[in-house]
């Protein structure tokens, strides 16, 4: 999952947007670094990533790309997802995804002590509107093109968006069946503390 659902999963508090969103930008072991609230935020994106990576849905979703396209095919889905779940939100949620998305910038430029690399990007983030821009699927190429210029093998992705448009249907099918079974897995985590 990538940003967006992230923060739809990991709840509403002030302390659990920010942990889920710092899960993609803190590595490593949580030596009481952040409040605790925030810590068990990362904890809880973890634990949805490794959930995501083993289940037979997304290795279904994987498989539908070519042979060489797998090593990022899972990249490739976190992206996609989000662009699902931006279109369909109101299924999902009850407050309206811009009301969502706004408090969410709100609260992520508000904080004074962001992990270094987030802290680099936040205000771009904000301004660009980069969780709001899921929804159109156009964006999903823009953001596959960033990534293959960051890596050092920016071959992996090219071809990437027109493989996953020509897939829209049935990937879009995947979420729907994946997107509820996250949702109940993480209801029970949270239970579970």
């Amino acid at each position: 999952m990538n940003y967006l659902a992230h923060l739809h999963l990991g709840g509403s508090g002030r302390e659990q947007l920010l942990g889920s969103l710092y899960g993609d930008f803190v590595k490593g072991p949580l030596d009481n670094r952040w409040p605790s609230a925030i810590e068990q935020a990362i904890r809880l994106h973890r634990r949805i990533d490794a959930f995501t990576d083993r289940h037979p849905i997304i290795d279904r979703a994987r498989a539908r790309f070519p042979g060489a396209r797998r090593r990022v095919s899972g990249i490739l889905m976190d992206v996609f997802f989000d662009h699902c779940l931006s279109r369909h939100w109101d299924v999902y949620a009850d407050q309206p995804l811009e009301d969502f998305i706004a408090r969410f910038y709100r609260i992520l430029l508000a904080e004074p002590d962001l992990p270094p690399r987030l802290a680099r990007i936040a205000p771009r983030m904000a301004a660009q509107d980069w969780l709001g821009s899921y929804q159109a699927f156009e964006v999903v190429e823009q953001v596959i093109s960033g990534m293959a210029s960051r890596l050092s093998r920016p071959a992996l992705f090219e071809g990437a968006f027109a493989e996953v448009e020509a897939r829209y249907a049935v990937l879009e099918q995947d979420f729907f069946d994946f997107y509820p079974e996250l949702l109940e897995f993480v209801r029970q985590a949270q239970q579970e503390g």
